[in-house]
């Protein structure tokens, strides 16, 4: 009776986390839904305006000198400001192990690096090893916001502008599809002029109202804010998209966990229900003879 009522409570915990797992992988597939719509609507408007912004500082370049700090490539202080992002929580596969992984290999490579973690996943692994975090934001459990990216851009103003650090870099996880999330680190200031081949460098320059010098700064500011943004919603949705699949596997797992007890639990039974069907008989022969 004991190895009955031990294969029952089995069952009902293995049914109890198959409830749970299969809860959140719903849960993490509604905001999986929405923040692949916000993530891809944005992507081709980051792309541009990053491209837009490359091609007026090359335009002003071949003129003239530009004075403004996110164009600044001379090295001077010698570190870099780096931003990690990750979950606050947990329960999403192998995405904030992958990301650690980066972390340690980059960290390898350059060490003279303040950081700004958003997450706290990742927070504790970069303050084991002694690097300097100059802050420290939670990610949230939502669809990021524009608004969260205002208090980190006042922290890149306040080292880069001040040259504290020679460039800024962003360490997160980027989304491919549901099934891959890959960690990797970019490098968001200074901003990279890009290569124009010659057949697609208009002959006749365009005219721009206001003049580019007026247009560059709060080009680049946006530019900047775009940037960041997009990379958090990047973030969020490779985090949902692990979460929804490692719980699906997860409730794969328990169900598969529960068929196996019920089969033993009902292989028990069984054999008790034929024992005692065995007991009575013999007891009624020998009452008989």
């Amino acid at each position: 009776m004991a190895s009955i009522l031990i294969l029952k409570r089995r069952i009902q915990a293995a049914q109890n986390v198959s409830k749970t797992t299969k809860a959140m992988q719903m849960i993490a597939a509604s905001k999986m839904k929405r923040a692949q719509e916000a993530t891809l609507a944005t992507r081709p408007y980051v792309a541009k305006l990053m491209t837009m912004s490359g091609s007026i500082v090359s335009k002003i370049e071949a003129t003239q000198k530009i004075d403004h700090p996110y164009t600044r490539r001379e090295t001077i202080a010698h570190k870099t400001l780096i931003i990690v992002l990750s979950p606050d929580k947990g329960l999403c596969g192998g995405l904030v192990t992958n990301l650690i992984r980066e972390f340690l290999a980059h960290n390898a490579t350059e060490k003279n690096a303040y950081y700004i973690t958003v997450g706290k996943k990742i927070e504790s692994q970069i303050a084991h090893r002694g690097s300097e975090i100059v802050a420290s934001f939670t990610f949230g459990n939502t669809t990021p916001k524009l608004e969260m990216v205002y208090p980190i851009i006042r922290i890149i103003d306040e080292y880069y502008i001040s040259k504290k650090v020679d460039s800024v870099k962003i360490l997160t996880t980027h989304f491919t599809s549901i099934f891959s999330q890959t960690p990797k680190v970019t490098t968001i200031l200074p901003l990279g002029v890009p290569e124009l081949s010659p057949e697609k460098t208009p002959d006749t320059p365009y005219t721009f109202e206001p003049t580019l010098h007026d247009l560059l700064s709060p080009l680049l500011k946006h530019y900047l804010e775009m940037t960041l943004y997009q990379h958090l919603l990047e973030s969020f949705v490779s985090e949902q998209a692990a979460r929804m699949i490692a719980m699906q596997n997860a409730t794969d797992n328990a169900n598969g966990i529960i068929d196996d007890l019920k089969l033993e639990y009902n292989k028990t039974r069984q054999a008790k229900i034929t024992s005692e069907i065995l007991d009575i008989s013999s007891a009624a022969m020998i009452g008989t003879v």
